[in-house]
Parts: structure tokens; C-alpha cells; sequence
């Protein structure tokens, strides 16, 4: 990252409502590089939820919606949130080519959705590389340890191995603290 998209992300953090990084534009691409195969729909063989906070010197962040899928494809719905904010899916007829990975997110309220036609569980680290924002044992995007403190929580107790490999089961609550710690973790499932 550079110093100038440093500086407008933590403008972004300051406002406490967008994210940093944003849904990137290549969904398929990334869901590949991912190890994920992309479909032309929804499959719900194996349909779980997890959720994931990043708070970031004390302040939430949105995870983006989009993610995982190709929200251009005219098959992929657009529809308003109660909050204001776009969600994406409801694909229906299916899309003509592949248009969505069975790790994305719908909407940007954290919420990881897998919905696969194979009963195999996803890790944190592939919902990353679809993000396309750096997660390793020691750093979040350009926030890295010793610099800058990271700690990461799984149900609420702290996790100390590799955050990549986290299965995402189902109602999993996963939270990744940059910087100064809140005074609460979220330990459940919204």
C-alpha cells in the first residue's frame, strides 16, 4: 500500500463507517487464486454462516459487499440494505458464465457466507485472498507486527495460529484487533 492510500484509509477508519479496502474488481480471478471453483449460482449442500469483525485502532470497520462476487453480471440482483447501503445475489436465472464464489459476502455487515455444492469448510485465509488484502501470522494488510499490535479471536478467545487457516463453520465469530484494543471482543454470533 502506498503512503498516500495509507493516509486515505485511516481517513476512512476516522469516518468509522467505510472500509479501507474496498471489494476488489476481479472477483473470479481472486476466488481461483483462492483454491475455490466459481459457479453460475448459489449452491446449498453445505450452507453456513460466519462473521468476521477488524477493528482497527479501536474502530469497526465494514467488511465490503460484493466480495466473492461479480456484481456487473446482469443474472446478480442489487438490492437496498435497511441501513442505505447495496447488497448483491439473489441470482436467479443462473448466470451465463461463472459469477460467484462459494465464499462471498451478500451485504457489508461482516456476515462470510458459504454456500457450496461440496460439504468442505473454507478458511479465513481464502476469504482474504478473495478480499484481496494481505492477512499472514504477523500482518493485516500493511499493519504488521512489531509495529503495530494484532491479535485475532475466535468465539472470543484469543487465537495464536495462523489466522489463514480458521475454518469457517457455522455462526464461527471471528475478530481481528489492529492496534489499540476495544474495551469488548466480540465473542458470538450476531
Amino acid at each position: 500500500m502506498t503512503r498516500v492510500a495509507v493516509l486515505l484509509a485511516v481517513g476512512a477508519l476516522a469516518a468509522g463507517t467505510t472500509s479501507p479496502w474496498s471489494a476488489p474488481p476481479n472477483p473470479m480471478q481472486l476466488t481461483r487464486k483462492a483454491g475455490l471453483t466459481p459457479e453460475t449460482h448459489e449452491f446449498v449442500f453445505l450452507h453456513v454462516h460466519a462473521h468476521l469483525d477488524v477493528i482497527v485502532k479501536g474502530r469497526k470497520i465494514r467488511v465490503p459487499a460484493g466480495i466473492g462476487i461479480n456484481i456487473h453480471d446482469p443474472a446478480v440482483k442489487r438490492f437496498a440494505v435497511p441501513d442505505g447501503t447495496i447488497g448483491y445475489g439473489y441470482i436467479s436465472p443462473a448466470c451465463a458464465k461463472p459469477c460467484i464464489s462459494p465464499l462471498h459476502t451478500h451485504v457489508d455487515d461482516g456476515i462470510l457466507h458459504t454456500e457450496a455444492r461440496q460439504k468442505q469448510f473454507n478458511r479465513l485465509g481464502q476469504f482474504f485472498t478473495e478480499w484481496k488484502v494481505r492477512l499472514t501470522r504477523n500482518c493485516v494488510a500493511s499493519f504488521c507486527r512489531p509495529t503495530t499490535k494484532i491479535a485475532v479471536y475466535v468465539d472470543g478467545t484469543k487465537y495464536t495460529g495462523d489466522p489463514r487457516a480458521i475454518e469457517l463453520k457455522d455462526r464461527l465469530e471471528i475478530a481481528i484487533v489492529i492496534g489499540r484494543r476495544p474495551s469488548h471482543i466480540p465473542s458470538t454470533f450476531p
